[in-house]
């Protein structure tokens, strides 16, 4: 089995069997449901409605005298597991809806069905809103104290701590209610339409259609006429389309701000901060000190890779551009699954026999097809069943690190399922850490396997661009969405509009070295974070730093470090922030915390240009 350091340093002459990328595996969604009509589906569909109704006939307006009782914190405690198990049974439901439909979202019978089961759920969740809200109605001390005397009630603290946060923003039980009945047709509606509309477009490139990711993907490509053509082809179909996703970007921004008003939230990001359990000041000295980094990082890398490709300045479908003396060779599927398991097993053998499950049991879904969304995810389903990976696998040496992020995400989503599903979800902060780190350690092994220069300054190059990927460009993405959620407060921006804060913010991030080509102004469009999940991109960033900090705590050889790191992993969602980082001696709140964790990207361009200085 040849290694990923030999297709690095493959001559141009391989033949075309050894650049194969094998056979890709599909998952087996059979581990959720069979099918879409199977049985055991619709059974817990009506399983599902029935638990809701009884539950609500049961509980509703008396959880303050279950509390009351001389045996309310176990009686709570009771209760909540009970909720806990429904949670189990939406979320498995939910999870086959969501993973079967994005395997084709252009096929008419999965969008009747992801369209069907959505609808279906919302109802049946709507009549469990009362719950949460009523719990938050209860009084603190009491609370207090009947956790004091449950160990069964007290095994939910953190779930009633972070429950107790939402409590200021929570609104009367029928709003409430109509919130969550409507997104269906609101919110939900809109990440629909934006889905199946980019999913069913197509790109002309030199006569041939194809595909968003496709496309994307001949960004990367060796061949400055193919990277020029695939930008121009992204171009033509996005100006042909920005008044829909224009629309689609207004209304979602319109509907957020609506929902941050009546819940009382000031700033446009303070939501996903409490989702987050992160505190506003914090991401606030996260974006400026990345901001402030620009021109000694992107800056001073780009101007660098310019020189490089023997430009003054490089075009936006110049940046992603291979080195001239980087092999475009694939890289094949087992290839790619051998060196994430061998780094992940230099590690620990615990975190590459998990990952390897993913591998064995199908629980990765890899190729390109049509109509299957764009990007990568893992999506932890349940704690009763597992998490499943999504590719799009086209054999480059990005996709490699992908694939080491995304399993990342699937050890850190194995690893919590333990805490239940009230208490597994992490949030999207500490989320990224496991699949940075993962993605680390894969960068790490590979570079460690080579002493040839020319291969050393390639792996170096490809990983400051994913950091730079990571952590400038997403904040330059929330700075984005932050002047654009502002601007909306005042009315409805035009593509023209969106299109000027898109560069705005794009110069200042990218530097000089980049010219913004005609058709850039529009390359926002296609951003799924943005219609998702509004301010997720900073938890990228978040993370990378945090990593970086944490894998060098790693280098120094800490006594323990690996046994720490898989406590922080089991924790899921049910420790803050600072708890987790505290065995580790790092705080997110000093302010120069994030400046430690932007030195390891400054380090690599630093040997980057040593290595020209001397060439």
């Amino acid at each position: 089995m040849r290694t990923l350091k030999e297709n690095l340093q493959k001559s141009s002459s391989s033949s075309a069997a050894e650049a194969e990328l094998g056979n890709l595996p599909e998952w087996n969604l059979a581990d959720l449901y069979s099918g879409p009509d199977a049985a055991e589906f619709s059974s817990d569909m009506e399983k599902a409605a029935t638990e809701a109704t009884r539950f609500a006939e049961t509980y509703q307006g008396k959880l303050e005298d279950i509390l009351r009782d001389g045996t309310g914190g176990d009686a709570l405690a009771g209760v909540i597991r009970e909720y806990e198990a429904m949670s189990d049974l939406f979320g498995r439901i939910g999870s086959f809806m969501m993973l079967y439909y994005v395997g084709d979202t252009t096929d008419a019978d999965r969008q009747k069905f992801y369209g069907d089961v959505s609808q279906k759920l919302t109802a049946i969740t709507t009549g469990l809103v009362f719950f949460e809200l009523e719990f938050n109605r209860l009084d603190g001390d009491a609370l207090e104290n009947a956790m004091g005397a449950s160990a069964g009630l007290a095994h939910y603290r953190p779930w009633i701590e972070d429950l107790r946060k939402e409590k200021p923003f929570q609104l009367e039980d029928r709003v409430e209610q109509l919130f969550h009945e409507k997104s269906v047709t609101a919110a939900g509606a809109w990440n629909r339409l934006f889905d199946e509309t980019m999913a069913a477009l197509k790109f002309d490139v030199d006569g041939e259609e194809l595909s968003l990711e496709p496309t994307l993907n001949m960004l990367v490509s060796k061949d400055a006429g193919k990277r020029r053509t695939a930008a121009e082809a992204l171009a033509k179909v996005f100006k042909a389309n920005i008044s829909l996703f224009a629309s689609i970007t207004n209304t979602l921004a319109k509907d957020k701000e609506i929902s941050d008003r009546w819940r009382g939230f000031e700033d446009v990001a303070d939501s996903r901060h409490l989702a987050n359990r992160v505190e506003g000041p914090v991401v606030d000295a996260l974006v400026e000190a990345v901001r402030s980094s620009y021109p000694k990082l992107s800056h001073r890398y780009y101007a660098m890779k310019a020189k490089w490709l023997g430009m003054d300045r490089m075009m936006h479908w110049d940046r992603n551009a291979p080195l001239p003396d980087q092999d475009d060779s694939k890289i094949g599927w087992d290839d790619a699954q051998a060196t994430v398991l061998d780094a992940y097993a230099g590690f620990a053998p615990e975190m590459a026999d998990i990952a390897r499950r993913f591998f064995d049991e199908r629980w990765i879904d890899a190729p390109v097809r049509p109509g299957k969304s764009s990007g990568a995810f893992s999506h932890p389903t349940v704690p009763s069943a597992h998490p499943y990976v999504m590719l799009n696998y086209q054999g480059k040496t990005r996709d490699v690190m992908t694939l080491a992020h995304e399993l990342g995400h699937g050890v850190h989503q194995v690893l919590a399922s333990d805490q239940g599903a009230l208490m597994a979800a992490t949030p999207l902060t500490l989320a990224e850490t496991a699949s940075v780190f993962g993605e680390m350690l894969t960068f790490r092994s590979m570079l460690n396997q080579t002493s040839d220069p020319k291969t050393r300054k390639i792996l170096l190059a490809g990983k400051v661009e994913d950091m730079l990927n990571t952590v400038v460009r997403q904040i330059a993405f929330y700075c984005f969405e932050r002047d654009v959620h502002q601007a909306r407060r005042d009315g409805e921006l035009t593509p023209d509009q969106l299109g000027e804060i898109w560069i705005k913010t794009q110069k200042e991030a990218l530097g000089e070295a980049i010219e913004f080509g005609p058709g850039y102004e529009n390359f926002w469009a296609y951003i799924p974070h943005f219609i998702h999940s509004p301010f997720y991109v900073y938890a990228y960033a978040f993370g990378d730093c945090l990593v970086n900090s944490l894998y060098a705590r790693y280098l120094e050889a800490e006594d323990g470090f690996q046994q720490k790191y898989f406590e922080l992993l089991k924790a899921g969602g049910t420790k803050h922030h600072s708890e987790l980082l505290q065995p580790f001696g790092l705080d997110a709140t000093d302010p120069g915390f994030w400046s430690k964790g932007l030195a390891m990207l400054e380090g690599f361009i630093d040997e980057l240009e040593q290595m020209e200085a001397g060439s």
